[in-house]
């Protein structure tokens, strides 16, 4: 693990070299929910190749690049659009780069955005969820090997890795808005084949209300550096044997589209009532 250590400690320096300020907050987008948010406060856009150590894998509706935003109150958010996955063929450790880059560079706060398959037939395309919890079928976890004592401790608790009070400030930002935000369990799986009809009803059977392939990885290794964590799903479509025809990713990006108003709305509040 001293290269990764190495890595990342390159990516410090080439954050402050560049003059970049120091974020407080870091904000991951989805697939097809890239928004704007804060243009005013943007100090400049950078792609993410000249921040990540590793090659770059184009993905519609990830445009790759981050975002530094000052905030009220003078808080700086990294905003990252887009992110890698491992279905991409990127490991564990590539996959959570960009999260432990953030608490390296004293981000407090991860707010992260997803698309999402919906398991219940009552949560819509376009309605939006936040995680309480996840489950992780992904057969990898970012903390194997010997990492760094100082990052964290080999075994952490992963009883509330989704934050509850970020969670319940979501709840009311939304409400105040005008729109529902639902809570549920999120199952990270690898991709990137959507689910059959059969793995979905043993998801279900698992406890599972969401199925992505993403955010799982992030949100262990963001924890296990004691940030806080807030994940807010889209749903983007009924999962395999719960809706009628076929799915296709084409399919995501437009509901990410259509839904990314209120996306950006909460965002925007969120970063805004966290830096009061």
């Amino acid at each position: 693990m001293d290269d990764l250590r190495s890595e990342l400690d390159t990516a410090v320096a080439v954050w402050d070299q560049q003059g970049w300020p120091r974020p407080t907050a870091w904000v991951v987008s989805g697939s097809g929910l890239a928004v704007d948010l804060l243009p005013s406060s943007s100090r400049g856009r950078v792609p993410l190749s000249e921040i990540l150590p590793f090659e770059l894998q184009a993905i519609e509706g990830h445009p790759l690049s981050v975002e530094i935003l000052e905030g009220e109150g003078h808080q700086t958010v990294a905003y990252q659009r887009g992110r890698v996955h491992t279905y991409q063929g990127y490991d564990a450790a590539q996959t959570v780069f960009h999260v432990r880059l953030a608490a390296l560079l004293g981000a407090r706060t991860l707010i992260m955005t997803n698309a999402a398959g919906s398991l219940l037939p009552h949560v819509f395309p376009g309605d939006l969820v936040a995680i309480k919890d996840h489950i992780n079928l992904m057969a990898m976890n970012p903390l194997s090997g010997a990492l760094p004592e100082d990052w964290g401790p080999l075994f952490p608790d992963m009883t509330e890795v989704y934050d509850s009070a970020l969670r319940s400030r979501a709840v009311e930002i939304a409400t105040a808005l005008g729109f529902d935000l639902r809570q549920g369990v999120y199952a990270g799986v690898p991709g990137p084949s959507y689910e059959t009809p059969a793995e979905i009803r043993m998801l279900q059977k698992m406890g599972a209300d969401l199925v992505g392939m993403s955010t799982v990885l992030e949100i262990i290794a963001a924890a296990h550096m004691g940030m806080r964590c807030l994940c807010i799903s889209m749903v983007s479509n009924h999962a395999a044997g719960i809706g009628d025809g076929v799915l296709e990713h084409q399919d995501v990006l437009k509901v990410g589209r259509t839904g990314s108003e209120r996306v950006r709305q909460l965002l925007e509040k969120l970063l805004a009532s966290s830096s009061s």
